[in-house]
């Protein structure tokens, strides 16, 4: 049973992130289920840090993007999310080629929610596990969510 209350479709999730910064770190939604979101950011110049391995900042970009995204699908249509806390614990380095981030659901509250994501390389290989708890606000202005 799918825990998502908007529409959902790959093209709309790429919608929502024209002109972001989701946009200029070439991070792309690739997939969803039931209850999970899947986008994947390449490892690059874009993403290094100055020791040439994927910056921790740009796995917590990634993290809070599929998290956000996701408690935002995941909330009536008068209803929005924003983040509170989020914390990463980086394992693998990588210094190039593609990774993925998978968000599921930990809690679904009236008023937070916690997603836990999980970014892996090619291989399969954990690089970064983040939490991220998101607050469940009441929208004043229908136009101003997703």
């Amino acid at each position: 049973m799918s825990i998502w209350k908007k529409p959902m479709s790959l093209e709309g999730l790429e919608a929502s992130s024209r002109n972001t910064l989701m946009a200029h770190l070439d991070i792309h939604y690739s997939g969803f289920g039931d209850d999970w979101i899947a986008a994947t950011m390449p490892v690059d110049s874009r993403t290094h840090q100055p020791l040439g391995m994927l910056h921790g900042g740009a796995s917590v970009v990634l993290a809070e993007t599929l998290g956000s995204i996701a408690a935002n699908m995941a909330v009536d249509a008068d209803h929005y999310c924003v983040g509170l806390d989020i914390n990463a614990n980086h394992i693998r380095a990588k210094r190039e080629g593609v990774v993925t981030g998978v968000t599921r659901p930990v809690h679904l509250g009236a008023t937070t929610q916690v997603w836990q994501i999980e970014i892996k390389d090619e291989r399969d290989r954990l690089l970064c596990t983040s939490r991220i708890t998101m607050a469940v606000l009441k929208a004043k202005r229908p136009d101003n969510i997703l």
